[in-house]
């Protein structure tokens, strides 16, 4: 199959740019006709990657309340973001990505409350650390509707830190047949278990 030449796709993809008019200033010298700028369109996908989310998860309240001041306190500056003001890091950059234990405990890396077993982690290629399932009553989640998409946010439980999203039926040979697709600098990890309040798994 032959495919149309690059230019071609910029072309249409120039067609779907926004057109904004430049108001003249009285300055300038009068122009017959005004300057027509054009803007690239947003691609709803690549800006779901590196961008921000926001959801129902900003006005609910937490056990752990600390405000933005007191997070960056002890969080950095990365964390923050993704933590506090719901970024998403780079495919394939996180440290947890490619890391596998046999035991130990996923925690919060605002809050330490703990999110995912080792067992829960699973290998999906997606370039972010997958988990098929949480510790019971661990991470709430919430519709999310940013970029021109419906997606579900998952969130602590403890202190709302955003950890990312979660994916249903996509297929992967899992008990859930769900990947909690997970910032690794949302997480720290333990090699013990830690204890979880009112559930074991």
């Amino acid at each position: 199959m032959r495919l149309p030449p690059f230019s071609h796709l910029l072309r249409t993809l120039y067609s779907f740019s926004n057109f904004t008019r430049v108001r003249p200033s009285p300055h300038w010298p009068l122009q017959r006709h005004p300057t027509v700028l054009r803007s690239m369109p947003t691609i709803p996908f690549i800006s779901s990657l590196f961008g921000y989310s926001s959801s129902s998860s900003n006005k609910m309240s937490y056990p752990d309340e600390r405000n933005p001041d007191q997070w960056r306190a002890v969080l950095n500056k990365e964390q923050f973001r993704v933590l506090r003001e719901k970024g998403t890091e780079a495919p394939f950059s996180g440290k947890y990505d490619k890391f596998f234990s046999d035991s130990g405990v996923y925690t919060c890396a605002g809050c330490d409350a703990p999110l995912y077993k080792a067992n829960h982690k699973f290998k999906s290629g997606c370039g972010w650390p997958a988990y098929f399932d949480s510790i019971p009553g661990a991470v709430v989640r919430h519709e999310d509707k940013t970029f021109g998409m419906t997606r579900i946010e998952i969130c602590c439980a403890n202190c709302g830190g955003h950890l990312g999203h979660v994916f249903k039926g996509e297929g992967y040979p899992t008990p859930t047949d769900e990947r909690h697709c997970v910032n690794s600098v949302s997480l720290n990890f333990s090699p013990e278990d830690k204890p979880v309040q009112g559930a074991t798994k």
